[in-house]
């Protein structure tokens, strides 16, 4: 990790983005998980930077993330997409892993939706299934906010009691009866990968409370609570987990179920920014 400073660090990247041309203040941001990353390509406008043009951003190495901040807009609302993310298990430094949603928060994206691929831990769902995340359990052994506390970027103890926005809960099930799309609800449990889960620690989660478990998402949560930056996500159930599914867990399965409902969720993420940006207008 360098030795810059957080708020230096972020600084440069930002210095990085404006040599390019990026002068776009985003007042949405979307993280797009494994086999979703189609949707930056559909903004209105838009206008892409891979993650090795930017400085202290990392590639990814896993199949489905393609590496790039897609600038543009979503029913006229000015949205930042991160296609694809860089993960713990890839033997990144927690630091690398959110250094991409805090750059979207000091960018001026003040709402950000998180999307990830992951395993149901009820027998009754089914792959393809799209649940909106309520809380989470951090089983990564991991935490951004480890190290010295830099007080202008937020407290040194977090609150993460509303960590999944209300007000922005509440828009994407507004969003999902316009569109038409079944919406679940529950816990996501984020664990450090790459394996997946045994049948006995998917026993041990459900008796947690969770309800799908991933790889990702909850990191980047915490950084951006740090930052106090609303949030939201969504997680597209590609698999049932072990010891539930009948089926050998799969990545490249994982994939093809997440390309397979990107429609439905292109249609629930741009309902979704369209009232979050009108609600943004009504109080400004």
């Amino acid at each position: 990790m360098s030795r810059l400073s957080l708020a230096s660090r972020l600084d440069e990247s930002l210095l990085g983005l404006r040599e390019q041309g990026i002068t776009q203040r985003p007042r949405i941001g979307v993280v797009l998980g494994s086999g979703l990353g189609a949707f930056g390509d559909a903004l209105d406008d838009g206008f892409k930077v891979p993650f090795s043009k930017i400085p202290h951003f990392t590639p990814s190495t896993v199949a489905g993330h393609e590496g790039n901040l897609c600038f543009g807009e979503v029913s006229n609302v000015p949205v930042l997409c991160m296609q694809g993310r860089v993960h713990v298990y890839e033997g990144q430094s927690v630091e690398a892993v959110v250094h991409g949603v805090r750059t979207m928060a000091r960018l001026g994206a003040r709402n950000v939706i998180i999307t990830n691929a992951a395993g149901g831990l009820e027998p009754s769902w089914s792959p393809g299934d799209i649940m909106a995340v309520t809380d989470h359990i951090n089983l990564t052994g991991q935490n951004p906010l480890v190290g010295p506390n830099d007080a202008s970027m937020g407290p040194r103890f977090v609150d993460l009691t509303g960590a999944y926005d209300a007000g922005l809960l509440a828009h994407l099930e507004e969003a999902s009866r316009d569109a038409s799309v079944s919406l679940r609800r529950g816990v996501y449990a984020g664990l450090l990968g790459p394996s997946y889960e045994t049948p006995a620690e998917v026993r041990m989660l459900r008796a947690f409370g969770a309800h799908a478990v991933g790889m990702s998402t909850v990191l980047e949560v915490i950084a951006l609570r740090h930052l106090g930056v609303r949030v939201a996500a969504l997680s597209c159930i590609t698999n049932l987990a072990a010891g539930i599914s009948s089926t050998s867990l799969d990545h490249a399965e994982v994939e093809r179920i997440a390309r397979s409902r990107q429609g439905t969720l292109f249609a629930l993420l741009s309902r979704w920014i369209a009232k979050v940006g009108a609600s943004l207008e009504s109080s400004s």
